[in-house]
């Protein structure tokens, strides 16, 4: 497991898998262990995944400042993860709450971009994050699944934030149904992982609003001129596709997909389409024909 050294002097950590062209990888959650990126769909058959824990988070050691969580005070890690994998530029993958630490990241560092690919990543960092009616929209696209009925009480009630839910924990577990586009045994176990690889401190502290300035955020993206990718899932609210395309929009040189039937981890959805897309888009082409759809 490497080993570097943030600006700081924070001790952090990154996990290699597969061969090939290196890819950069930022996780989400906010603040998750990278570990439940998995091999992203057999995305390692194509690339050789780099995937940074945040501070804070799985391997990597906890800050001696947590103001430090927050996400902008986090893009120099990256920084200093692609200056100790000696590379010019780099190819970057960034996942949900992960996008707005790679927005941030090309804003500040454009020429160090080769290629950025954002899955389902709301645009939190441009001051518009997911709104409970866009979740509760997505959720109600559910309501032929055999769960929705036991399920949505309860995601209603989680969307209004409220603390004394009257919900058994059965009850609350089955709000994670809606992330997945299909609710198998590989999505419980990966939902159910969550708890254990999230730094519940870190996570508050992530998109405090002061991390932010949109406008200027706006105004440097449009200057960023590596091609982009911005990938949706069907399914999805927390990024609804339409508001993903709000990602898109904001870098002049980028293309929008949605994945049919996925939602938000759409490598577990469907990973044969979407490995095809991403690397397709990272070898530098368009949609291929199994992606088409």
């Amino acid at each position: 497991m490497p080993i570097f050294t943030a600006p700081d002097g924070t001790p952090l950590a990154h996990h290699v898998r597969g061969e090939g062209e290196p890819l950069v990888v930022l996780p989400g959650g906010p603040m998750r262990a990278s570990e439940y990126l998995g091999d992203l769909g057999g995305l390692t058959a194509h690339r050789r995944l780099v995937l940074l824990d945040l501070r804070g988070t799985g391997d990597s050691s906890v800050p001696a400042d947590p103001a430090t969580y927050r996400c902008d005070r986090q893009v120099e890690d990256v920084e200093a993860l692609r200056i100790h994998l000696g590379l010019e530029r780099m190819d970057l993958l960034a996942h949900s709450a992960g996008g707005s630490l790679a927005m941030l990241y090309a804003a500040r560092h454009p020429r160090r971009v080769a290629r950025l690919v954002l899955v389902t990543a709301a645009p939190w960092a441009l001051g518009r994050p997911a709104g409970p009616e866009e979740r509760l929209a997505a959720a109600r696209l559910r309501q032929d699944e055999p769960w929705f009925t036991t399920a949505f009480p309860a995601f209603e009630a989680w969307t209004a934030g409220g603390e004394d839910t009257g919900f058994t924990a059965v009850d609350l577990t089955a709000v994670d149904a809606f992330f997945y586009g299909r609710w198998d045994d590989t999505a419980r176990a990966h939902a159910a992982a969550a708890d254990g690889q999230t730094n519940e401190e870190a996570e508050a502290r992530f998109h405090d609003p002061a991390a932010y300035d949109p406008p200027a955020l706006r105004a440097a993206l449009g200057c960023v001129d590596a091609p982009v990718l911005v990938l949706a899932g069907e399914l999805d609210g927390g990024p609804r596709p339409e508001v993903a395309r709000l990602v898109a929009d904001a870098f002049p040189n980028a293309d929008f997909a949605v994945q049919p039937g996925a939602a938000h981890y759409p490598w577990l959805d469907d990973p044969a389409w979407f490995t095809a897309r991403v690397e397709a888009f990272l070898a530098g082409g368009g949609s291929p024909p199994a992606a088409a759809g």
